[in-house]
């Protein structure tokens, strides 16, 4: 693996600038996009009697995604012709067509789960994650919510600033969060951390489950800040609030009524994990990918195994066996690995 895609920079011109008016603006339609997503999910969640699609969350949910799609309009409006051609829409830089394309998923995903509804009904349990709606819906949301972070990305400068950083945070959150709410199936931060407890483990069971939560938590909590990485230089403390929020998000939602110990244990030492980090990182005297690949490798089992120590302590087990919790941290610890050398090795879009 070569250090050339660390030095390579997306083209600055006047298609690919952006003015911090327009970024802010579609930030905010983006948090609107997404805060009726977590509004009508934990609707769900508390209230699984709803059977309309004519609620309150649905209402922040389709304004949100108008408001986002008047927003990508008002943004264009200078960079295309007064006849807009697909050869010029497709002329637009990726921070504007990726966004774009997240749009036209909203617009098909909202007006098929509209029709959905109205004939089948509302989709329970299993079905909400695998309704084909959905899924278009959960990808346009995280296509428009990270525009803001790649308009800012789009513009020259090799280090974030406070307002960058806190927007590029900001940004990143509202494009992942909708990713975690729609893995919950398969999550390790949202109602299950530990086994249950049962031997021989099942190979189809809730515990089996489990195993593969942790290892899709692994690389939804890693990609963001890698991604952000090859950018710019991480911000003070944003890779451990992306997964303190998150932590504290998925458990307020989903399982508010359980201890608070899980989420509390991630966010606390995802804190740690950062602090010895970066005081451990100026004395490894190893290429910045090496770096990288090392913190993949270490990371993910040091988290996890944190989690399942509290949880030993606090309910008396892990609720699995020495080997199936050595053989989880270390498929973690390889997951982490790997998803650092897909997301660093993953060569720049042309513009």
């Amino acid at each position: 693996m070569t250090t050339s895609v660390e030095r390579a920079r997306p083209t600055e011109d006047a298609g690919a600038s952006f003015t911090a008016r327009e970024r802010w603006v579609l930030l905010v339609a983006g948090a609107w996009l997404v805060i009726g997503l977590q509004l009508d999910a934990y609707a769900h969640a508390t209230t699984p009697e709803l059977e309309t699609f004519w609620t309150p969350w649905h209402g922040v949910l389709y304004s949100g995604i108008a408001a986002s799609g008047f927003t990508l309009l008002w943004i264009m409006r200078s960079r295309l012709p007064g006849i807009p051609t697909y050869r010029s829409v497709l002329a637009l830089p990726n921070a504007l067509r990726l966004p774009l394309a997240g749009m036209a998923f909203l617009l098909v995903g909202g007006g098929v789960d509209t029709l959905w509804h109205n004939i089948w009904g509302i989709e329970r349990d299993m079905e909400i994650f695998v309704s084909p709606s959905h899924e278009f819906i959960i990808l346009g949301m995280a296509l428009v919510a990270m525009g803001p972070s790649l308009m800012l990305a789009a513009g020259p400068g090799d280090r974030l600033g406070l307002s960058g950083g806190f927007l590029v945070g900001v940004s990143t959150l509202f494009a992942v969060l909708p990713v975690h709410i729609y893995s919950l199936h398969a999550s390790a931060i949202g109602f299950r951390h530990l086994g249950s407890g049962h031997e021989p483990v099942p190979i189809f069971s809730p515990d089996a489950q489990l195993v593969h939560g942790y290892v899709v938590s692994t690389i939804l909590l890693l990609l963001p800040f890698i991604v952000i990485g090859r950018r710019w230089p991480l911000p003070l403390g944003l890779p451990s609030v992306l997964v303190a929020i998150i932590a504290v998000l998925m458990h307020l939602m989903f399982d508010s009524k359980d201890d608070w110990w899980p989420a509390l244990t991630l966010a606390a030492v995802s804190f740690a994990i950062e602090v010895v980090w970066r005081l451990v990182t100026p004395l490894l005297k190893i290429p910045s990918n090496g770096r990288w690949i090392l913190f993949g490798l270490v990371t993910p089992p040091v988290a996890w195994g944190t989690v399942l120590l509290v949880g030993k302590i606090q309910e008396g087990g892990t609720g699995f066996n020495i080997h199936m919790v050595t053989g989880l941290l270390t498929l973690t610890a390889l997951t982490g690995a790997a998803t650092v050398l897909v997301a660093r090795s993953v060569q720049h879009l042309p513009r």
